[in-house]
């Protein structure tokens, strides 16, 4: 690798080495040369495009799809000292103008653009004017018609190859089969680029799919280990999105809702809470995620099931970007499949999109239902051979076991064509377990031959039975009536004698283990040890205080990777924090000396009440009542409302997001310290005229609001 990249590598972005296929991918664009990047999510994508930049006369141009994104690249480049900026529609024309002449004078190395943008006549027309260093499109898949995230204006992105014909071009994805390759290559006119194929594998997730019985309930059980983890939880409607954000909230768990049917300035505000705040969970739909480069998030759940591999693949993707653990959990039931098969039906496009959409559904159910290694089989979902089972997920750490369901499938296969091919899996199950319900008895279901032969097994055993079915596809979904099961052509050979089957048993849950978790410890857990946990948050705290200072998400200061690193080394001098992985020159000069401090004084005492304030502070923003906050933080709520109090008055936070106080109730409280002229009334006095109804504490808040607006 060539000299000058490696030092702009350790000067710039604070790396000794680069990482799988970054060095050859840097020397061929640096070269002049075009590329196809697939590398999974973490793997260092930017800085493919981001060395060449700093190594090639003129401006790069970024083509991003989203501006949180752009604003997101934009601030860790600026970190790092380098001159970067996006033009979006956010920007007033003055600053778009601004923008144009830094450009004019070749201030800015890297340019961020929206595809939209970058393909209108007028900005090609301006760039024509400019040395342009290269292209590099992001979120390359995003071309092909047949992926999971379409975007119509990538189409038009081919045209670069015509405008600037002797321009390298790089176009990067983490998430591709060889058929989206093959169209982004030919889209985006990269036929002869040189292909970087790196390995899909994130060997720091943990993948664990579970049997939906009270998704919800599981779902709670799963994050009772990770309380204080920033995660993503995705649903597939909008509605189930708020239920659960708020149901989360209820718990005390600091959770906010995303999806398309909110308003703009809430989902931004969202999405930007999100990635500057510590610990949130994002409860989302499929709308929220593309380009979120925050790399401590520790786990991605599914209440509901994906609709492809690519899907799972890159929304799992988001968690662990740092390369710590993460865990990757879901909870799936028959119902997912019958609401997808309904939305593949009726949605838009021709038979021949609609079949590849039902063969990507069943490698996903595969997937659910495999007693394999999961990894293994999610690799070779994307042409990628992993020779041993991988150890790290739920299928490797416990026993799956199989049994012999030949002849239970061939009576739910036969309760199906007998029952008429249209009845869902409750009836048929009523039919195998031999109830007499007012609908069998009706529809004179009582007489089958198939009627209760069954009850030697429970409900839930048949209920899993026929998910099995329809995930093997023996039995399908019949969308164009009532969703009833209806066998498939593959059924014939179990149905005739002539093939057994063999299924899985759906796992007993674990009480008392994390029950329906990840691996059996969460995975923040497993990066700091009890006797590191002190100095860790000292760390963290301060990476919080300069993070607020400089107006950015916590990670663009440190990722938690690098705290990690200087946590286990220790360095004790400037020239030994140099060495750390990810302390380039600027953030040495920048921040190097503080962490250094923090090192070799922190932990030797309880964090200022300060940093507890700011603890505090950051939990309530999130949606914490101060009574929650006390729990998460181990302390008295004595001492929590004492802190709001003071946040209050100093006119940190208001009163109505530190308090949920009912309006009459706040009224009540707020004439009773007015009553009379001059100064406000003591606590005390006031307080037994509340007792029962509210808390000293919440009077005390309440006190220091009104203070704080009699001083202005």
């Amino acid at each position: 690798m060539s000299e000058p990249a490696l030092r702009i590598l350790k000067d710039v972005f604070g790396y000794d080495a680069f990482r799988g296929n970054q060095a050859r991918i840097i020397e061929r664009v640096a070269s002049g040369g075009d590329a196809l990047v697939l590398m999974p999510t973490g793997g260092g994508k930017s800085l493919c495009y981001q060395v060449p930049a700093l190594l090639r006369p003129g401006v790069a141009v970024v083509v991003s799809p989203l501006i949180a994104l752009m604003d997101d690249q934009v601030a860790t480049l600026l970190e790092l000292g380098v001159s970067a900026t996006a033009l979006n529609s956010t920007m007033t024309g003055e600053q778009q103008r601004s923008v144009a002449a830094q450009l004019e004078r070749g201030e800015i190395k890297l340019l961020y653009l929206a595809p939209e943008r970058l393909v209108q006549p007028r900005m090609l027309d301006f760039l024509k004017r400019l040395p342009i260093a290269l292209f590099a499109i992001d979120e390359a898949h995003c071309v092909s018609q047949w992926g999971h995230d379409f975007r119509p204006e990538y189409m038009q992105l081919g045209q670069l190859a015509e405008h600037f014909p002797g321009v390298p071009r790089l176009a990067l994805t983490a998430t591709a089969d060889s058929r989206t390759r093959e169209e982004m290559a030919s889209r985006l006119h990269l036929e002869e680029a040189e292909r970087f194929l790196s390995s899909f594998d994130r060997p720091n997730i943990f993948y664990r799919i579970v049997p939906k019985e009270a998704p919800r309930k599981q779902l709670l059980a799963f994050l009772a280990e990770r309380r204080g983890d920033a995660g993503i939880v995705y649903c597939m409607s909008r509605k189930k999105v708020e239920e659960v954000a708020e149901q989360l909230s209820n718990q005390g768990f600091p959770a906010l809702p995303y999806h398309a049917g909110l308003p703009n300035d809430v989902r931004a505000a969202n999405q930007k809470r999100f990635l500057n705040e510590e610990g949130l969970i994002m409860v989302a739909t499929i709308a929220f995620g593309m380009g979120i480069d925050k790399p401590n998030v520790r786990f991605v759940a599914h209440l509901d099931l994906p609709k492809s591999l690519e899907a799972y693949y890159q929304e799992t993707g988001r968690a662990g970007r740092d390369g710590l653990p993460a865990d990757a959990w879901m909870a799936y039931g028959l119902q997912d499949v019958l609401l997808l098969r309904q939305m593949m039906q009726n949605s838009e496009g021709d038979e021949r999109h609609k079949r590849i959409e039902r063969h990507k559904l069943e490698a996903m159910l595969a997937l659910c239902e495999e007693t394999r290694c999961r990894r293994q089989v999610l690799l070779a979902y994307f042409d990628e051979h992993l020779p041993q089972p991988c150890g790290h997920c739920d299928n490797c750490i416990d026993t799956v076991e199989t049994w012999d369901a030949t002849e239970p499938a061939r009576q739910a296969l036969s309760a199906i064509y007998r029952s008429g091919q249209r009845y869902g899996v409750g009836h048929l199950v009523d039919i195998l377990l031999g109830r007499e319900t007012e609908k069998i008895v009706s529809l004179g279901h009582q007489r089958l031959a198939v009627f209760g032969l069954g009850k030697a097994r429970g409900e839930d055993e048949w209920r899993t039975l026929f998910r099995q079915l329809v995930a093997r596809g023996l039995a399908e979904v019949d969308v164009d009536g009532y969703g009833g099961l209806r066998l498939t052509e593959s059924c014939r050979p179990l149905l005739r004698g002539e093939v057994r089957i063999e299924l899985r048993r759906d796992p007993k849950p674990q009480r008392g283990r994390g029950a329906s978790s990840g691996s059996s410890a969460s995975a923040a857990s497993q990066l700091v040890r009890a006797d590191e946990r002190e100095q860790w948050e000292v760390l963290r705290t301060l990476r919080r205080k300069l993070a607020e200072e400089h107006s950015v998400p916590p990670y663009v200061i440190f990722p938690d990777a690098t705290l990690l690193e200087m946590l286990r080394s220790q360095p004790r001098s400037l020239d030994e924090m140099s060495r750390v992985s990810g302390v380039g020159a600027r953030k040495l000069e920048r921040y190097g000396q503080a962490f250094l401090d923090a090192l070799n004084d922190g932990g030797a005492a309880p964090a200022p009440v300060a940093d507890v304030r700011h603890e505090v502070l950051t939990l309530v923003r999130a949606g914490m009542t101060p009574e929650q906050a006390a729990r998460q933080l181990n302390c008295s709520e004595k001492n929590v409302y004492a802190l709001l109090a003071e946040a209050i008055a100093q006119q940190q936070i208001a009163l109505e997001q530190a308090l949920d106080l009912p309006e009459e109730l706040l009224a009540e409280i707020q004439d009773a310290f007015l009553e009379d002229e001059g100064e406000l009334p003591p606590v005390a006095q006031i307080a037994p005229r509340f007792e029962g109804r509210v808390t000293s504490g919440a009077l005390y808040c309440v006190r220091a609001a009104l203070q704080a607006e009699l001083a202005d």
